[in-house]
C-alpha cells in the first residue's frame, strides 16, 4: 500500500496552457469530470492563490450532484499549482493534491501526487481511472486550443 497516488501524463501542449487548464473556470469546466459530466461554467469559482478557494458543481449521469469544493496551498504559475479538494461540505481536507509541470521535447509532463486519505487499495485504482478519464478530456481540450 502506497500513502499516495501520482499520475504522470505527457501534453503536446505549452506549460502554460496545461496550467490554464486547471486555473482557468472556462477551461476547468471543459475537462473536470470527464466529457460525460456537466460541470457548469457558472458553478466554479476560482481564486488563484495561496489560501484562495475554489468550487465546482458536477452533474452525474445519475441524477447525483457532488459539491467539491478545496483551497490552494500552492500557485507557482506554469511550474506547480497545489490545493485541497473534498466533495463534503462538512469537511476541509488538509492534505493538498498538487500538479507539479515540466517542460518536455514537443510539450508538457504533467505530474499529479494526491494522498491517500482513507481509500482502500480498490478505491484508489478506482481514483485513477477517473483522473486518467479526465486528463484524456483536458487532451483533446488543450489539442483544440493549439
Amino acid at each position: 500500500m502506497t500513502d499516495e497516488l501520482t499520475i504522470t501524463r505527457t501534453f503536446t501542449a505549452p506549460r502554460e496552457l496545461v496550467y490554464a487548464a486547471w486555473t482557468r473556470p472556462e477551461h476547468f469546466s471543459v475537462w473536470f469530470g470527464t466529457e460525460a459530466v456537466d460541470v457548469p461554467l457558472d458553478t466554479i469559482s476560482m481564486d488563484v492563490r495561496i489560501g484562495g478557494v475554489w468550487t465546482a458543481v458536477m452533474h452525474l449521469l445519475d441524477g447525483n450532484t457532488i459539491h467539491w469544493h478545496g483551497k490552494y496551498t500552492e500557485v507557482d504559475p506554469p511550474r506547480r499549482l497545489a490545493f485541497t479538494m473534498d466533495d463534503d461540505p462538512s469537511n476541509d481536507s488538509h492534505e493538498p493534491v498538487t500538479v507539479a509541470l515540466a517542460e518536455i521535447d514537443g510539450g508538457t509532463e504533467m505530474t499529479l501526487t494526491q494522498p491517500r486519505g482513507g481509500f482502500a487499495d480498490e478505491q484508489l485504482e478506482q481514483t485513477v481511472v477517473g483522473y486518467n478519464g479526465f486528463f484524456d478530456a483536458m487532451e483533446k481540450l488543450l489539442a483544440a486550443q493549439l
